[in-house]
């Protein structure tokens, strides 16, 4: 019996042209082993209402063709059920997609699909919120704000907004209580981590994995101008968790207190509260890898 999948695309997402992506699905697509239709994101949110519908009514795959903003609403839609999520990716960044060997271009990333080569991830649960890939309380929140309501998409806009906004913020303070220790300090980044990157190969956390049970806290501390070009190239040489500005601490469950009550999950921009519970969900989602 054929597999049933369900695309949904995102028309708005990262930049180019998403017209050609029907015809590359059913050019591409192993039609002997799928059927497969088509649904549009008419609004925000609209994707995870479809991925919700489409597991209720038990197709096989949700495929996310979009961000990570996307890939963010369908994911979190399918945790928990049997519906697995494929990512056909065409964002701006697509960190849980390079972190899953999810090529980027999409004829390779249909054959990814024909594959079928699944596992069972991980994902992330904040106080009443999931995500998939990596959350940020810092410098990152900022920019994912500041990115949700700017005109241009592409890296471009974030590098623009980057350069921007730097030299305005101001560390905030978080205090950390694991286990019942308890540290409080000032931070530029304070990043929970289930994958290893944001996107475009800015690796925050290279040693994380998506099955292994356990979550990264990524601490990068304040620092001064002179150091942010060899921190920058740091991560995305894979190598930032060496920095001396740098920790990682390793955990199943920990309590946050933040001074700024903003944050992103996945790069989407949220408010939450002073006081987030955040704790690994151990092989919660069914996801189709390269």
């Amino acid at each position: 019996m054929k597999k049933k999948i369900k695309f949904i695309i995102n028309p708005i997402s990262g930049i180019g042209n998403k017209n050609d992506i029907p015809r590359l699905i059913k050019q591409h697509l192993d039609l002997n082993l799928f059927n497969y239709d088509i649904t549009y994101t008419k609004h925000k949110e609209h994707a995870k209402h479809i991925a919700k519908e489409s597991a209720k009514m038990k197709y096989d795959i949700v495929c996310a063709v979009g961000g990570d903003g996307s890939v963010h609403e369908v994911g979190t839609a399918l945790i928990g059920t049997e519906t697995k999520l494929a990512i056909l990716p065409i964002g701006s960044g697509n960190g849980l997609a390079r972190h899953l060997k999810i090529p980027l271009n999409i004829k390779d990333a249909i054959n990814c699909i024909n594959k079928n080569h699944t596992i069972k991830m991980d994902t992330v649960l904040v106080n009443d919120k999931s995500f998939l890939n990596v959350g940020g309380y810092g410098f990152d929140a900022i920019i994912a704000k500041k990115f949700n309501n700017f005109g241009k998409r592409g890296i471009r806009g974030y590098a623009y907004l980057i350069a921007r906004e730097f030299f305005k913020y101001n560390p905030i303070n978080v205090s950390i209580d694991l286990d019942g220790k308890i540290k409080t300090l000032p931070i530029v980044l304070c990043t929970v981590a289930n994958a290893s990157q944001f996107g475009n190969g800015f690796t925050v956390s290279p040693k994380s994995d998506v099955t292994d049970g356990e979550l990264e806290l990524c601490i990068l501390k304040p620092f001064s101008i002179w150091s942010a070009p060899s921190i920058i190239f740091r991560f995305f040489r894979k190598n930032g968790h060496k920095s001396r500005f740098t920790e990682i601490i390793r955990f199943k469950k920990i309590t946050i207190l933040l001074s700024k009550k903003i944050a992103h999950y996945d790069g989407e921009p949220f408010d939450v509260k002073e006081k987030l519970k955040i704790s690994v969900v151990p092989k919660s989602l069914n996801i189709l890898v390269g």
